[in-house]
């Protein structure tokens, strides 16, 4: 077998395995572990480089897989009680320019995403792929917003709970319990439960961190091509040096946020 199978081969199997889609991670283990089992005899030095990555590679996944799995602990406790578990979340409490976008999402029972987590731990390409994913199966996703003018009329601590009860009426099917981070939206009579750092212990609202931080960062894109000045492209609105210079020399722009910036004009 190793004498008909050239090296590059053998390398090009494993490249093949490792580039499964997110959601492939059963099947991907599988021919992980029968890679593993054709080749781990073979003393090529080449291939058995390339069977100690796949071996790598396989306890990467699963370890990635027993994380997510440690993350619908909140999800299964209320699962018996309630149908429609929706996880709830907010970004962009602190930029000098822009919107608040909160999304809420309800999962399916059971459903594990990998290299689902809080966004700000998650890189930009795998935040998109996890986005389209998120929406693609989740049973409702639903976003609020409140506007940098809102924000500067109402306080940011009340329009960021503002959106979040939007976003989490505007589910369909309703949600019957929110998980919610850190904690309770007030006026809204659904049962909640919040969890501290809840976007690290839940799949539902690592999933809503998701949806919200993508969301407004394509909002902050588009704004960067009106307001080229200020780096939204970059910076999507937060306090960076290359940003407060802008704002002091030229002045702040429609979407800053004038009670967040008096300190720089």
């Amino acid at each position: 077998m190793g004498d008909v199978i050239s090296i590059g081969e053998v390398k090009n199997r494993l490249k093949a395995i490792s580039d499964f889609k997110i959601m492939e991670y059963d099947a991907q283990m599988s021919a992980l572990e029968e890679f593993i089992k054709e080749f781990e005899s073979d003393e090529r030095s080449g291939v058995m480089s390339t069977v100690k990555s796949a071996s790598k590679k396989l306890e990467a996944l699963k370890k990635e897989i027993s994380r997510v799995e440690g993350m619908t602990v909140f999800e299964k406790e209320n699962s018996s009680s309630y149908k429609y578990i929706c996880g709830v979340d907010e970004v962009g409490r602190g930029p000098l320019a822009g919107p608040i976008v909160t999304a809420a999402v309800i999962l399916p029972e059971g459903m594990i995403i990998p290299y689902l987590n809080d966004s700000k731990q998650v890189n930009e390409k795998r935040r998109e792929e996890l986005f389209d994913i998120i929406n693609e199966v989740a049973v409702s996703v639903s976003i609020g917003i409140r506007s940098e003018k809102e924000i500067d009329e109402g306080g940011i601590a009340v329009m960021d709970s503002d959106a979040m009860r939007d976003a989490v009426l505007g589910l369909k099917p309703k949600a019957d319990m929110v998980l919610v981070d850190a904690f309770r939206i007030p006026g809204l009579d659904i049962p909640q439960i919040p969890i501290i750092k809840g976007d690290t212990k839940s799949v539902s609202i690592a999933a809503a961190s998701i949806i919200a931080k993508v969301t407004r960062d394509r909002m902050m894109d588009d704004y960067a091509k009106l307001y080229p000045e200020y780096g939204f492209e970059s910076n999507k609105g937060y306090g960076s040096a290359k940003h407060i210079e802008a704002i002091k020399n030229i002045g702040p722009c429609e979407i800053h946020r004038r009670s967040f910036i008096k300190n720089f004009t």
